[in-house]
């Protein structure tokens, strides 16, 4: 049997960045399916070497471990982000609490916090699942393809990001652009909760499942949630809240357009609808 062509350095790159690789975490390649326990000495005896002959008098005494406390369990994590999220009196407040906070590891991996985009004083509020790679860099939420269609989706009912406030179920872009693990978003779940609270909008919209699920708490997909009006409840007010398609989803299905189109004018009329009422 003939062995399939070798790929070339284009194809394999391709196939990373198809993968969700793309950025480097070290300056030199590493070979992981070596044994570690050979690679390490290896590489500590080519990168911190002594001259000759103080390597003939002494040994290179192994690297001393990096101070500090281990990371908190999940539990711990949660109550701890919960505590905090429950002290932020203003959404200022609550940025920097969250640009501290040492309980989710998806921090450590992340380029920047994406806090939110748009007018805090908005009545309506969107809510999507994670910073992409282009959020990431730039630290805002919906900037890359699926934030341009974003901004079409809002201008379709007379809207743009000066009347409307957007964040994310979790503020930090995940490596690759992974899903979240379920302990990663009941980490983060307080902030948004309490970002919503600040926010205090007459209505939510979720953008795809993850943020629909999370958010309103329903195990129910987003083919059978979005389009229907239900109530969240923050504690001190009950907030109409409507899903609809992620952007991203639109962008590889746009054939579900037509339906997100119908949500985004649902919007629009209960907008219009509690003006009035406002006005009277």
């Amino acid at each position: 049997m003939t062995p399939e062509p070798a790929p070339s350095l284009r194809q394999l790159l391709a196939f990373y960045l198809d993968a969700g690789v793309d950025c480097a975490l070290n300056d030199e390649p590493m070979n992981r399916l070596l044994d570690e326990e050979i690679v390490a000495p290896a590489r500590a005896e080519v990168r911190d070497a002594p001259p000759r002959d103080e390597a003939r008098r002494a040994p290179v005494p192994p690297p001393a471990p990096r101070p500090g406390a281990a990371p908190p369990s999940p539990d711990a994590a949660i109550v701890s982000a919960r505590e905090a999220a429950a002290t932020a009196p203003t959404l200022d407040a609550l940025r920097a609490l969250m640009e501290q906070f040492e309980g989710c590891a998806l921090r450590s991996t992340a380029t920047r916090l994406v806090f939110a985009d748009g007018n805090p004083q908005a009545r309506l509020m969107l809510v999507g699942e994670a910073p992409g790679r282009d959020e990431d860099i730039e630290g805002r939420p919906f900037v890359g393809r699926s934030g341009k269609l974003l901004d079409l989706m809002l201008a379709a009912i007379g809207l743009d990001r000066s009347k409307v406030y957007i964040a994310n179920v979790i503020p930090w872009r995940p490596p690759g652009n992974r899903t979240p693990t379920p302990q990663e978003i009941q980490i983060c779940l307080p902030f948004i909760q309490r970002q919503v609270e600040l926010v205090n909008p007459d209505i939510v919209m979720t953008l795809g499942n993850p943020a629909t699920q999370t958010l309103l708490q329903t195990r129910e997909g987003i083919m059978k949630s979005r389009g229907r009006w239900t109530d969240y409840n923050t504690g001190t007010r009950t907030i109409r809240a409507i899903a609809t398609f992620h952007p991203a989803y639109l962008l590889r299905s746009p054939a579900y357009k037509r339906m997100t189109w119908m949500d985004l004018r649902a919007v629009a009329q209960a907008l219009d609808s509690s003006a009035d009422k406002a006005a009277s």
